[in-house]
């Protein structure tokens, strides 16, 4: 397991839970003591025991000496760097399951692509990993359901056999952009969702905010490559759902500050975790522009988040945008 923030740390909680015994690397050495120490995670995860089968380390090579399957949780801003170091390391044959929900904000790069061009041994064994997974609840065995995506469909089968138990349900999938695009675009919707909540403007504007953040996710995973029906899964309006509303998303608690008046470097500087949806916002506005899509949510969260736009202001542009009819609108373009 490559990565120990929260979601990394849950998932080796629960594949020690399905019987393994993960190793569990580690960057920041003062956590890494902790986690020897205290068998607990208290900068990502508090609360949680480790069971005694994860075993936490801070070399590369030792987590992955070996290693049938390596699971890469990291942020996605590091997953190129780490990914790096990680070729030098894994075993051939080894499949490698990207579990980073976001996209490369340089390069506009989706995780897999990223790991294909990092790790070209193994291309053909790579899986992606996304859906409605809070962290705590996967830590805490509550029941949860996942997409496994893999373009190599027996591998998809393989690594859901491997990696399922009756509390964590996964189901495959082959469309691998639409599934890793669903997962790092909804983050983007939940800081729209935040803000809107943060302003008090009811769950009307709520509601309005998924349904149009659904349409404009798939339009543009649709001009990316993806398949739309992938959006109307646990991928997509699964992870939205739960994104946009459950009060445990970090993304939409960026929201809520924002539209209560915090900016965007006054929350940062008070967390450890990452808002996925910062990088992504950036990432996604530039793929849309390029690819001639009109993605109005994403653009008025990229004015409050990095233009100093007021979220007030951003939310009445959205709502003051030239009436038409609802089909026409789902179907994109520039306008």
């Amino acid at each position: 397991m490559i990565g120990a923030g929260a979601w990394g740390t849950a998932l080796a909680v629960h594949l020690a839970r399905a019987g393994y015994a993960p190793r569990l690397w580690v960057h920041e050495a003062d956590l890494l003591a902790l986690l020897t120490r205290t068998r607990e995670n208290p900068w990502y995860l508090p609360g949680i025991r480790l069971p005694d089968a994860i075993r936490p380390v801070g070399a590369l090579g030792e987590a992955v000496a070996q290693a049938r399957i390596v699971v890469v949780a990291v942020p996605s801003h590091a997953v190129r760097a780490v990914a790096t170091r990680l070729a030098r390391h894994l075993d051939p044959g080894a499949c490698v399951v990207s579990a980073t929900k976001g996209l490369e904000e340089e390069r506009f790069a989706r995780i897999s692509e990223i790991l294909t061009e990092t790790l070209p041994g193994a291309a053909g064994r790579l899986a992606v990993l996304s859906g409605p997974t809070f962290a705590v609840e996967v830590a805490e065995a509550r029941p949860t359901a996942a997409v496994l995506a893999a373009a190599d469909e027996t591998l998809a089968r393989e690594l859901q056999h491997a990696l399922a138990t009756p509390a964590f349900r996964l189901y495959t999938q082959t469309d691998v952009a639409g599934v890793e695009l669903g997962g790092a675009l909804k983050n983007v919707m939940a800081i729209a969702a935040g803000i809107s909540d943060g302003l008090e403007l009811g769950a009307n504007a709520r509601a309005a905010l998924l349904t149009r953040g659904l349409a404009e996710m798939t339009r543009l995973g649709v001009a990316l490559g993806a398949r739309p029906r992938t959006f109307a899964g646990l991928a997509g309006i699964g992870d939205l759902v739960l994104t946009c509303t459950g009060q445990l998303s970090r993304n939409r608690r960026l929201g809520l500050a924002l539209g209560g008046g915090t900016s965007l470097a006054e929350w940062q500087a008070g967390t450890r975790s990452v808002a996925e949806g910062v990088l992504t916002t950036r990432a996604a506005l530039a793929l849309a522009r390029k690819a001639g899509v009109s993605t109005p949510i994403t653009a008025e969260v990229a004015a409050v988040l990095f233009d100093g736009k007021a979220p007030r202001d951003a939310l009445t542009a959205l709502l003051s945008r030239e009436v038409r009819p609802e089909e026409e609108d789902d179907a994109g373009g520039a306008g």
